[in-house]
């Protein structure tokens, strides 16, 4: 049986073992630590820990106060409210170099009946709007504890998207991250390659695995640095694929699939480039399962899709 974990309880787990490797570590939230899960942190070092109340403006900027002192902050609340909140991230984080890790959970549709105000779905195009922010989304739990021990040495500002769901797990015992290096997970893509991210990695090697049956050679790629983006690896093997695909929960503009549009011309690469996502429309509410598949980011919907591209061509 597939292991399934939400990457925000393993963030709140790997929290705490930061904080007892990293004493510089400070963790701030804004009245969601329950549902960031950063209250595990608080539990364990709540001498170190801030709860801010329900002032996202205020927190983002005592934790660049912190960062600039010295000490490693971690921001913590829903995507959309704490990116939301982008001028005090754009002056205070990013224009002055802090090393605030802005952490935003329950990205995208898939956070369900809740609907669009508590959704994600513009927040990495406006991280990745900002000079020096990197933008990480971890695929599953393994990645996720990776990331967090990797963003306590990183230096300047960084913003991590978790999910409010359950993601199978995708990668190995012992996974080994590397900042800013895409991961190619199934490879021989001579038909097609997906390049995804979060939620959508596992969705996409079983869409990969579906349409091989249909004898496509398909390709999935997990990118869980979308800034910077691994550009040499998003060139390689989109230009020996027939049709490009990316997969993410989140707007198509700005996103993953933006990210891969703009490397792909810049680059001179001349193939058909699918993007899958919100495509230019509010979130709604549903359960989880209703939502992925209305917005064709589930299993079926990805692998209908790129069926259709690929016959098209």
């Amino acid at each position: 049986m597939a292991i399934m974990k939400a990457t925000r309880d393993a963030f709140g787990e790997a929290l705490v073992k930061a904080g007892e490797k990293y004493p510089e570590v400070v963790v701030l939230d804004a009245d969601l630590a329950k549902s960031t899960k950063s209250e595990a942190f608080l539990k364990r070092f709540p001498e170190r820990f801030f709860e801010m109340g329900i002032a996202e403006a205020n927190m983002i900027g005592t934790a660049a106060g912190l960062a600039l002192a010295g000490k490693v902050s971690f921001a913590c609340s829903f995507a959309c409210f704490i990116t939301g909140r982008f001028d005090q991230i754009r002056i205070s984080v990013a224009y002055a170099n802090a090393n605030v890790r802005v952490v935003g959970s329950h990205a995208g549709v898939a956070i369900g009946e809740d609907g669009y105000s508590q959704m994600g779905l513009e927040d990495i195009a406006l991280m990745r709007s900002l000079p020096g922010m990197a933008v990480l989304q971890p695929a599953d739990d393994l990645e996720t504890e990776a990331m967090v021990d990797y963003l306590c040495t990183h230096q300047g500002p960084a913003f991590l998207r978790t999910t409010r769901q359950k993601l199978e797990r995708v990668n190995p015992e012992g996974y080994v991250f590397e900042f800013g290096k895409a991961v190619e997970l199934r490879g021989g893509g001579s038909d097609a390659v997906i390049f995804a991210t979060g939620g959508e990695v596992a969705h996409a090697l079983h869409a990969a695995e579906a349409l091989e049956s249909e004898g496509f050679k398909v390709g999935v790629v997990n990118v869980h640095t979308i800034k910077p983006l691994d550009v040499e690896t998003v060139v390689r093997l989109a230009s020996q694929a027939r049709l490009v695909v990316t997969a993410e929960d989140h707007q198509v503009i700005g996103g993953l699939g933006s990210a891969v549009a703009e490397a792909m011309a810049e680059a001179g690469v001349g193939r058909k480039l699918v993007r899958i996502g919100v495509q230019d429309v509010f979130g709604e509410s549903g359960t989880p399962e209703q939502l992925m598949k209305h917005f064709q980011l589930d299993v079926e919907g990805l692998t209908a899709q790129v069926r259709g591209a690929l016959n098209a061509l």
